[in-house]
């Protein structure tokens, strides 16, 4: 596997050190350090595989850490808190991704054979040990970049064999279990995603365990489960997150931005802002606005 590493530090090593678009229908690449801030987001689902260095992930009370040779599998959107670094020769960190779409999950699926019942497993990310194939699939991917022209016909190709090679593997029920839709997991993504999208609106849980076609105590447990958190920390690491966002990018003042997100206090948005972040809100934002000059 050392070589196919190697090849694709090469072909990964133009990266930025944010996201950075390969021309690759949902691919892309990271490489050097990465700002706190950004590190602290909701990840999109996504397969992420480590090239250098390593990188911790904490999403609520769990920390997984991977580094090269393994990779990190997120089924559902997660707010999550993420540190990387240098590998201890001090090479820099280095990252590729491939975004999940749930179109080309699901077409995938239709022409695979039914494999064993993994029941009682809920958990929407965790991190593996790559294979010799997964690598090969990666480095097909990433050569494509040299050959743009190929892309629309080869990509596709490469996509369904990389969520091939994970499916084989040991977290190949929670890509199952995602686009399967009466599984638990699917049901709270469902739910996962209206919470996103209202997050500033009062939860109201016995909507929630209706969406998911649970009772109220099934639903907490199983979204615990799956994404370490309760429906209210999940809501509230969003709006947080969506707070912090708005003050770096929109110059917005603090009690806008509470209202915004949800919150009807400002005094208890900034301190649960300063509980999560480490400093009130107007401080953080001027500190992350110094370091980016």
């Amino acid at each position: 596997m050392k070589e196919q590493l190697d090849e694709l530090r090469s072909l990964a090593a133009h990266a930025q050190n944010k996201r950075t678009e390969t021309g690759i229908p949902r691919v892309a690449m990271v490489r050097g350090a990465i700002p706190e801030h950004e590190l602290a987001a909701v990840y999109e689902p996504m397969v992420n595989v480590i090239l250098q260095g390593s990188k911790s992930m904490t999403v609520g009370g769990q920390t997984l850490h991977y580094d090269p040779a393994t990779y990190f599998v997120m089924s559902i959107e997660l707010p999550a808190a993420g540190v990387v670094r240098s590998a201890s020769s001090g090479a820099p960190y280095l990252a590729v991704s491939l975004t999940l779409a749930p179109a080309v999950l699901t077409s995938l699926l239709t022409d695979l054979p039914e494999t064993a019942d993994f029941a009682g497993q809920e958990s929407a990310f965790s991190v593996a040990a790559v294979t010799p194939e997964l690598l090969d699939a990666w480095v097909r991917m990433l050569r494509l970049m040299s050959h743009p022209a190929d892309i629309p016909a080869l990509a596709p190709a490469y996509e369904r064999e990389i969520l091939y090679r994970v499916l084989q593997g040991p977290m190949g029920w929670m890509l199952r279990d995602i686009a399967t839709p009466e599984t638990s997991l699917a049901r709270i993504n469902r739910v996962v995603q209206r919470i996103r999208e209202e997050f500033a609106r009062p939860l109201r849980m016995e909507e929630l365990a209706e969406d998911a076609a649970m009772s109220v105590s099934a639903f907490h447990r199983h979204f615990k489960a799956a994404t370490t958190l309760s429906p209210l920390q999940y809501q509230k690491q969003t709006r947080l997150l969506q707070a912090r966002k708005l003050l770096i990018c929109a110059g917005a003042n603090v009690t806008s931005v509470a209202h915004e997100v949800g919150y009807e206090s400002p005094t208890q948005f900034s301190r649960e802002y300063a509980r999560a972040f480490g400093l009130p809100p107007s401080k953080d934002a001027a500190r992350i606005a110094a370091s980016m000059r």
